[in-house]
C-alpha cells in the first residue's frame, strides 16, 4: 500500500450542459497529467443537480461513462463524481407511449486507468429538493479497492447519516463525498465532514461546486481534505473554481489507528436495506 496522490476539483457546472462541462474537465486534466492519482469532481458534474432525467440520464454505456474512461486511461489517473444514470435494461421507451420504464440514479462512479470501474447509487434522495419524485435510491454500498487503498465513495445527503457511513473494522480507508452542497446549508457540510473523518479515523475528502445552478441555488465550495485526527490537509479557496492536491500516507493512518484504536470499542450493527421502490 503506497501513498495516493489525491485532487480536488471544485467547479462552476454549466447548468444541464454535459458537453461543455466535459470540455471543462479534459482542459483541467491535462494540467494534472502525472500530478496525481485520484481526481474527485463534484456530484452531478456534468449537468447539475437537475431533476430533467428524461432528457440527461444516460446508462453505464452512455457517452460520459465512455469518456471518461478513456480519459482516466490517457491520463493515467482514476476520476471519481456523480452523474444521472439509467438502468440500460429498462431504458426503453413502451410501445405506443412516450413514457420510459427506465429507472434513474443519481450515480457515483470511480473509473481506473487499468480499466476497473465501480458504481454507487445515492442512497439518502434529497426530497427537499424533489430527489425521491425522479430517483431510485440505491440499497448497496460498495467498499472501492485501488492500489492498495480501500475508499467508500458517498454522495451530498447521505452526509447527514452518520451510520450508512460507519467504518466497521477499518474495511476503508478513504471517504469521500461528492456534493452540489448549497450556500444556505453550508455550516452543516463544514462541521459533518470534519465529525466523519473524526469518528471513522479515515482520511475524509468532500468536493463541492461554486456558482449558480438552473434553479437561482448559490453554492460557494468548501471542499476540503481531513487526515484521520481531523486536520486538513487540503482545500480550495470559497467562491473560487480551483484544484487542491494533496497526498495520503498509509503509514500515518496505521500508525494512529494502532495508537488510538477507537474502532476496536465500536458498536456492532447490520444495515438492513430496504428494496422498496419510490
Amino acid at each position: 500500500m503506497d501513498s495516493l496522490r489525491i485532487t480536488l476539483l471544485q467547479t462552476d457546472i454549466a447548468w444541464e450542459n454535459k458537453q461543455e462541462n466535459l470540455n471543462r474537465l479534459y482542459k483541467r486534466l491535462m494540467t494534472l497529467r502525472g500530478e496525481t492519482d485520484l481526481i474527485v469532481l463534484p456530484e452531478m458534474f456534468s449537468t447539475g443537480f437537475s431533476m430533467n432525467v428524461g432528457q440527461l440520464e444516460e446508462p453505464v454505456a452512455g457517452p460520459t461513462i465512455r469518456t471518461l474512461q478513456q480519459w482516466a486511461s490517457e491520463f493515467q489517473m482514476a476520476i471519481a463524481g456523480s452523474y444521472m444514470a439509467c438502468d440500460e435494461q429498462q431504458a426503453c421507451h413502451q410501445e405506443n407511449s412516450d413514457t420510459t420504464t427506465a429507472r434513474c440514479y443519481n450515480r457515483a462512479f470511480f473509473l481506473t486507468p487499468e480499466g476497473d470501474a465501480w458504481y454507487y447509487d445515492k442512497r439518502h434522495l434529497f426530497r427537499m429538493g424533489l430527489e425521491t419524485d425522479h430517483f431510485y435510491p440505491g440499497t448497496q454500498r460498495p467498499i472501492i479497492h485501488y492500489r492498495g487503498w480501500n475508499i467508500l465513495l458517498l454522495v451530498c445527503y447521505d452526509l447527514r447519516f452518520p451510520v450508512w457511513s460507519r467504518n466497521v473494522g477499518n474495511e476503508y480507508d478513504l471517504l469521500i463525498y461528492v456534493a452540489n452542497w448549497p450556500v444556505p446549508r453550508r455550516r452543516v457540510w463544514d462541521i459533518l465532514l470534519q465529525a466523519r473523518a473524526l469518528e471513522n479515523q479515515c482520511y475524509t475528502c468532500g468536493i463541492n461546486r461554486v456558482g449558480m445552478d438552473g434553479n437561482g441555488l448559490a453554492y460557494n465550495g468548501g471542499s476540503i481534505l481531513y487526515d484521520a485526527k481531523g486536520k486538513t490537509l487540503a482545500s480550495v479557496n470559497d467562491n473560487e473554481e480551483g484544484i487542491a492536491t494533496a497526498t495520503l500516507s498509509p503509514v500515518e493512518l496505521q500508525a494512529f489507528r494502532k495508537k488510538f484504536p477507537v474502532w476496536m470499542d465500536a458498536d456492532s450493527f447490520t444495515i438492513l436495506s430496504d428494496n422498496n421502490s419510490r
